[in-house]
């Protein structure tokens, strides 16, 4: 029997489902055929999390004990063949600062507990179709967050004779907190700032980031330099994106230059957010004239990233206090002037 060799086609654990679809192959013109190509997007987002774009990528929720959310995913066929879809979930996990997939079908709690209406989708060449998923937290469920994929996998069987088998799929990612009352708050510091050199002489600046909430952040953004020489500035460079911190887990987000740029000093500013989550930072830094890394700068919490809204509630709320404090005042003003009056009486 000839050797069977599987080629299966996996997305990058920070690719998962974006707003627009993913595709399990590469995309058409960018060096891939769009002969094989299938896709998975999120079409539904909870009421009160519509405005945090995480929550358009992937399925993100709080739960207590005891209840069920139903969630719609689109899956589409953007081959010119039919293909048949297998729909199923399986375990995920944050690693090493990623948010990983398990192998095949390799379960865990969440995945046990999200179902699908259709386990098998037929679908026409260029055809899109919706599936329901259905999670049910059972009521002994322990509190804590859990992470898994809810997958659509299509196989292409070896040409006669042997050959290649293919697999593709493409998921949609889970992130389940289990509890009672509000969800906890997300929430991250930026400790530090580290300007490096590669070896092939890209400049690299790496930002320490802590996550000091109770929910897994993945981590997007942006950085600019200023004030150097010359009075220079430069930027911004994106952030490069695929980080996932689980809660109280800790590691660096990098930026790397798409520009040479002296070497300093500079004013690097980095603006990071996951979701509606956002924390900036500055620190002076300079970048090694040779390969290696500088030493680590404490990186100054950036305050004027506050969005324009925060701070009309915050001098809403200074207002309210300050008339709540003069009421006060005049009404114990009020209370003491009959008594004077009697005493001149």
């Amino acid at each position: 029997m000839p050797l069977r060799h599987i080629a299966v086609g996996l997305l990058a654990a920070g690719a998962l489902a974006p707003v627009a679809g993913t595709l399990a192959g590469p995309a058409p013109g960018a060096g891939g055929s769009s002969g094989k190509n299938i896709g998975m997007r999120l079409v539904d987002a909870p009421v009160n999390a519509r405005a945090n774009s995480r929550a358009w990528c992937y399925i993100i929720d709080h739960l207590a004990p005891g209840s069920v959310i139903h969630r719609r995913v689109e899956v589409s066929n953007a081959t010119d063949s039919p293909r048949t879809l297998s729909i199923y979930t399986a375990a995920g996990a944050i690693r090493d600062r990623k948010f990983q997939f398990a192998p095949g079908r390799t379960p865990n709690d969440l995945s046990t507990w999200t179902t699908t209406d259709r386990p098998k989708v037929a679908m026409a060449p260029h055809a899109r179709s919706m599936v329901t998923a259905t999670i049910a937290v059972p009521r002994d469920a322990a509190p804590g967050e859990r992470y898994a994929v809810i997958w659509a996998e299509t196989a292409t069987p070896p040409p006669p004779g042997g050959g290649v088998a293919e697999v593709n799929r493409v998921g949609v990612r889970i992130y389940l907190s289990v509890g009672q009352g509000n969800p906890p708050a997300s929430s991250f510091t930026i400790d530090s700032l580290t300007a490096e050199r590669s070896e092939n002489g890209r400049q690299v600046v790496l930002a320490q980031v802590r996550n000091t909430g109770g929910r897994a952040l993945d981590l997007s953004g942006d950085l600019r330099l200023s004030h150097g020489p010359s009075n220079l500035s430069a930027g911004p460079f994106k952030v490069s994106t695929g980080t996932t911190l689980a809660p109280g887990d800790s590691g660096p987000v990098t930026a790397i230059l798409n520009e040479q740029v002296p070497d300093g000093p500079w004013r690097a500013r980095i603006r990071l957010q996951s979701g509606l989550t956002k924390a900036a930072a500055e620190a002076a830094i300079r970048f090694p004239a040779s390969a290696g890394a500088a030493r680590a700068v404490k990186a100054e919490p950036d305050t004027s990233h506050v969005p324009i809204a925060s701070l009309v509630i915050g001098v809403v709320v200074s207002a309210l206090a300050t008339a709540t404090g003069l009421l006060v005042q005049r009404r114990r003003l009020s209370r003491r002037e009959p008594s004077v009056a009697g005493r001149d009486g």
